[in-house]
Parts: structure tokens; sequence; C-alpha cells
């Protein structure tokens, strides 16, 4: 819910979308100036600089027991993809947001994940 409610959110107002999101997290005010800069980031984000926005796609969701989760996006943009992660934690009966990042360093990590992986062939 709280990743489909920042995705609403998000072609309105990429900052306000993380906004919002943050604010989920009681402990955020401890953190404000990391906030901001992630805010700062993410308008970075404008269509002269990455094409128009298409959408987000699950990537992958990993949960750690019950109370931990990591969920990562691909986001659509016309020139290039990126990744969006989310981890929320449930300390008691609410889910908040933990962290939350941003990067392009998708290629990488596909191009990595094709290389063979192999042990060396052993002589006897």
């Amino acid at each position: 819910m709280l990743v489909a409610n920042f995705f609403k959110a998000y072609p309105q107002g990429p900052a306000k979308a993380v906004e919002k999101l943050y604010n989920t997290n009681p402990w955020v005010s401890r953190n404000m100036d990391a906030v901001e800069g992630l805010k700062n980031e993410i308008n970075k984000l404008t269509p002269e600089y990455v094409g128009k926005y298409y959408g987000y796609e699950l990537i992958v969701k990993r949960q750690i027991a019950s109370s931990f989760i990591l969920q990562s996006y691909l986001v659509r943009y016309d020139r290039q993809p990126l990744r969006f992660t989310f981890e929320f934690y449930k300390a008691n009966d609410k889910w908040f947001l933990y962290a939350f990042k941003f990067d392009a360093n998708l290629d990488d990590e596909l191009e990595e994940s094709a290389k063979l992986n192999y042990l060396p062939a052993s002589v006897n």
C-alpha cells in the first residue's frame, strides 16, 4: 500500500511523494538533512534529463521474518531505467519506511549477472 501510494503521487511531484513516504516514519525528524538531500536528487529527474516517465515494475521483493521487507522496482523513463528500492519495517502493528534509495546501476548488474560463473576443472 505504501509503494502504491508513492507511485500514485510520484508523477505529480517526486519530492512530495518522497516526503509523504518518509512521513510514515516516526523517527524521520532525526534525519531531515538526508531526506531533504534525497528530495533534491529525485527532483533532478526532470523530462529534460531522463525523458518521459512511463511507470514502474516490480523487480524483486525480499523479506526477513515478518517485520522487515525490501521491494525493488524498475522505473521506466525514455532515456533509461532507474531502480527505486524501498525498505519497510514494522516494529509493532504499523509499517513505516525504513529506507529509500534510487540508482541507475541496473545495466551494470545485469551484465555482471550474465557472466559465466564456473569452477576451474580439476586435473587428476
